[in-house]
């Protein structure tokens, strides 16, 4: 397939023509004890250059229901930061940069993975638990369990997994917050 799947208007890009995407930064301070892994942002994201900034995705509610912080989704994104690294959580993602069209996982081609055992180690040493949000960050990062962390596989949070509700997905991230004692 060349670059273009057609012409004019509604054209398809194939991923091969996408450019190269580059991730954020980790929010992740030295005495954390929980970090949420995603997979690489969003569209939606990637505009506003924040974390999980698609208003369908439920990442800040499940995250402040864990935290027992009420309304975290509605406060300012910095406030939102500030929160989880005061109750030691840490967010990032496991791709670096990859080529994508959209927003989906299954979209996503070219991943260059962050350097995550390296880093935690030498940024986060009290590490403790890793959640990982979705089933991509999962693939590319489970192995994390090799160097010592407890590792869980959470539902992801985006919109695009509606086969869990909010409450369902809450049962099962929950289990993840007991590492912060």
């Amino acid at each position: 397939m060349g670059a273009f799947a057609g012409a004019g208007a509604g054209a398809v890009v194939s991923a091969a023509a996408q450019p190269q995407l580059s991730g954020f930064p980790p929010v992740l301070a030295p005495d954390a004890r929980v970090l949420l892994l995603g997979s690489f942002p969003g569209v939606a994201s990637l505009n506003m250059g924040q974390y999980y900034a698609h208003p369908r995705n439920q990442f800040w509610r499940l995250l402040g229901a864990c935290l027992d912080v009420e309304a975290l989704h509605l406060m300012p994104y910095e406030e939102r930061l500030r929160v989880a690294i005061r109750h030691r959580v840490g967010i990032w993602d496991v791709v670096a940069s990859c080529r994508r069209q959209g927003s989906l996982d299954a979209a996503v081609t070219q991943a260059e993975v962050n350097p995550l055992a390296a880093y935690l180690k030498e940024h986060a040493p009290r590490l403790e638990c890793i959640g990982f949000n979705g089933g991509l960050s999962w693939k590319l990062g489970h192995h994390l369990a090799d160097y010592g962390y407890r590792v869980f596989r959470l539902p992801s949070s985006s919109p695009a997994a509606a086969m869990y509700g909010f409450e369902q997905k809450l049962a099962q991230w929950r289990p993840l917050f007991a590492c912060r004692s």
